[in-house]
C-alpha cells in the first residue's frame, strides 16, 4: 500500500515505480546526517501470518522500500533475515520482524553474526518487544550494530522519539595484532533481553562466557498481549542486508536468559 502523505517514498514513473529515498532517510555519513522522518509520516506494516521456527508470525515492520523474507534451518537453528529498512529509531521503524504474541514476562537471546563484512556499521540485529505492529509502537529493543555497538533502547510512547544506553566494549591487545596499549572493539558473542513486569533489561556474553546483565534496567509498561521476537533492519532504505540469529531462546517467563 502507498503512503498518501506528501512525503512519499516511491515516484509513480510509466515505466516503474523506483524507490525514491528522501534526504532525511539516507544514511548518515561524512557529509550527510541522518535526521527524524517528518512528524506526519508513516507507512503501514505488512503482517504475515506464516510460521517460522518457534515464531507464530512475521511482518514488514512499516513496509521498506524493499521487501523482507526470512527463513528457518531447523538443523542449524538459525534464523535468516533478509531486510532493508532506513532505521529501527526516531518515531517510526522500518525492518523485518519475527515475532509471537504474548503476555507476560518474557526471556529472549541469541547469537548475531552479519555474513557480508562489508555491510553499513549501523545496521541492527536485534531481539524486540513492542506493543503492536504500527512503525510507531511502543518498544523495547536490545541491538547489535554492524559495528560491534549495543543498545538498550526503547519508545516510551507511540510516535515518540527512541531513547537508549549504548554501551561501547573495548579490550587491549585483541585480533590482528594490535599493539597492547591499542583499545580495540569486543563484539558480544550474544545478546539477551528480559522483561520482568515493567523492567526491560539487557544480557551480554562478551567471548563465551555466561550471559550477564548490564546496567540499570529500563521501565516500560505494555498492555497484553504485545509483541515479542527478533528482527534485522539494514540502515539502508532501499538496500536489503542480511543476519543470522541462532541458537535462539524464547521462553514466556522472566529469569531464562542464556
Amino acid at each position: 500500500m502507498l503512503c498518501t502523505s506528501p512525503h512519499l517514498l516511491r515516484a509513480q514513473t510509466p515505466a516503474a515505480q523506483a524507490p525514491v529515498v528522501p534526504a532525511w532517510a539516507q544514511p548518515g555519513s561524512a557529509t550527510h546526517t541522518q535526521v527524524a522522518p517528518p512528524p506526519d509520516f508513516h507507512r503501514p506494516s505488512k503482517n504475515f501470518d506464516t510460521p517460522i521456527g518457534i515464531f507464530q508470525g512475521q511482518s514488514d515492520i512499516g513496509s521498506p522500500l524493499v521487501p523482507g523474507s526470512a527463513s528457518y534451518d531447523s538443523a542449524t537453528r538459525q534464523f535468516t533475515i533478509n531486510s532493508a529498512g532506513y532505521n529501527v529509531w526516531y518515531t517510526r521503524d522500518e525492518f523485518r520482524y519475527l515475532w509471537n504474541k504474548i503476555s507476560g514476562d518474557v526471556s529472549l537471546a541469541a547469537d548475531i553474526a552479519f555474513p557480508d563484512p562489508n555491510g553499513y556499521g549501523d545496521r541492527k540485529a536485534f531481539l524486540i518487544i513492542r506493543q503492536n505492529l504500527d512503525d510507531d509502537s511502543k518498544e523495547a529493543i536490545v541491538a547489535l550494530h554492524g559495528a560491534g555497538m549495543v543498545h538498550l533502547a526503547w519508545r516510551p510512547e507511540k510516535n515518540t522519539r527512541v531513547k537508549d544506553m549504548e554501551f561501547r566494549i573495548g579490550g587491549r591487545g585483541r585480533p590482528g595484532g594490535a599493539s597492547p596499549d591499542s583499545l580495540v572493539p569486543v563484539i558480544p558473542k550474544r545478546i539477551g533481553i528480559e522483561k520482568r513486569g515493567d523492567a526491560f533489561a539487557i544480557f551480554l556474553s562478551l567471548e563465551g562466557e555466561p550471559m550477564h546483565q548490564f546496567g540499570p534496567p529500563i521501565q516500560l509498561h505494555l498492555d497484553g498481549p504485545f509483541y515479542a521476537g527478533i528482527g534485522f533492519c539494514s540502515h539502508l532504505p532501499d538496500k536489503a542486508d542480511t543476519a543470522v540469529l541462532s541458537n535462539v531462546v524464547y521462553e514466556n517467563t522472566a529469569g531464562k536468559v542464556h
